[in-house]
């Protein structure tokens, strides 16, 4: 009970005990001894509300908050060509933010450990802080992550495969580390700070380098039996068909992700595909010819628009989502989610006159994924703090 009061007042900012109580249907009583032990514990406080009307009859209101510099962790974003850090205190507020840019190069785990130290230094430098006053990080990679262990089999940004990305961060930093899929911590940041605060169960998917899903069910995420599922992107939509970058054909990413539209565009419009340009500035000319009414640059995003709502079709057919958010760089093409989109994935249904699963699009910039990730890393201080406040 401790955590759910406390993620209760987390999650509002501040609030009474009765809406506390009436919110998690426990009695007062409970929310009032139960709010005490967190109080003497330095994890809430109260705050005097703003005077009634009738001032001067009556005590003020009164107000639980968390104590916001208890703790703070940072969340990491490691992405192809810029990673990303937010630091965060323990209500969940942004203290700062920073970015490195790198390359789309494969790394060794030992490059990759250097990036991110040099942003962590960026990210805390100018707060006067360094490691030793976080109490955890959380990291997003692309790939495919064992969250338990944190190993990950396989990353399009790593070279070698089964890396222990956990203990190894833990050894160099000395900090608690916590790694998930990027696309489940972007799902996690629907559901502490935006559409999902609303739902229990949602998916979502995001285009960007790659292709992802992520899953909440009863309001946790959902990683699947050994922590390695809803990998939509690569699914197979085509046998024998183009090649991915996980080294498979015919995977819905190798269609439909920033490097696969690239791909098409360098063949197409001729761009030169040893150019040093990135696959971003590529997709901005393209979608600048789209505009201008290019019949060749609006063919490569419909055919992407429409490998899209074959994804989605396959999703809301497995798992019949009330709602799904469309997330991440890519949504900035509308072509991608059109209603000539939508209207063809629902036609790829089997719904028999059931309501169609809700679409919304969620152009989140990059922030957000780093904002997930701290998340994670605020979900897992939070457990180890209350676990220890029920052993005490």
């Amino acid at each position: 009970m401790r955590q759910q009061v406390f993620e209760q007042v987390r999650a509002c900012g501040q609030t009474a005990r009765a809406d506390v109580a009436r919110t998690l249907e426990i009695s007062p009583g409970s929310v009032t001894s139960t709010t005490a032990e967190l109080i003497a514990a330095g994890y809430l406080h109260e705050v005097v509300g703003a005077q009634r009307g009738d001032a001067g009859r009556g005590r003020p209101p009164v107000a639980l908050q968390v104590v916001a510099d208890a703790h703070l962790v940072i969340g990491l974003k490691i992405a192809g060509e810029r990673h990303s850090a937010i630091l965060s205190d323990f209500s969940g507020k942004i203290l700062a933010k920073a970015a490195l840019e790198t390359t789309t190069k494969r790394k060794s785990l030992n490059q990759m450990l250097d990036e991110m130290d040099a942003l962590i230094q960026s990210l805390l430098r100018p707060m006067g802080l360094d490691i030793s006053n976080i109490a955890a990080v959380g990291i997003g990679f692309a790939g495919l992550v064992d969250h338990q262990t944190g190993i990950l089999p396989w990353s399009p940004l790593l070279i070698d495969t089964q890396i222990p990305l956990k203990s190894a961060f833990e050894t160099r930093f000395g900090v608690s580390a916590h790694i998930d899929n990027d696309s489940n911590l972007l799902a996690m940041a629907e559901l502490w700070f935006g559409q999902g605060r609303a739902k229990s169960d949602f998916i979502v998917v995001t285009i960007e380098h790659g292709v992802g899903m992520g899953m909440v069910l009863g309001n946790q995420i959902y990683r699947g039996t050994r922590g390695l599922g809803l990998e939509l992107g690569h699914t197979k939509v085509q046998l024998d068909g183009a090649l991915c970058r996980c080294g498979s054909r015919g995977c819905l990413e190798a269609y439909l992700a920033d490097y696969a539209m690239a791909r098409e565009a360098a063949t197409a419009l001729g761009f030169n595909p040893h150019s040093p340009q990135t696959a971003h500035t590529m997709l901005e000319t393209l979608y600048q010819r789209a505009q201008g009414g290019d019949e060749i640059a609006l063919t490569i995003f419909r055919r992407a628009g429409r490998y899209l709502a074959l994804g989605l079709a396959n999703i809301i057919q497995l798992f019949d989502p009330e709602l799904i958010i469309l997330s991440g760089e890519r949504m900035r093409y509308e072509y991608l989610y059109a209603d000539v989109v939508l209207k063809e994935m629902r036609a790829a249904v089997l719904d028999q006159g059931r309501s169609a699963a809700a679409v919304e699009v969620h152009a989140w910039g990059d922030w957000v994924w780093a904002r997930g990730a701290s998340a994670l890393a605020l979900d897992a201080v939070t457990n180890k703090v209350m676990s220890e406040a029920i052993l005490a």
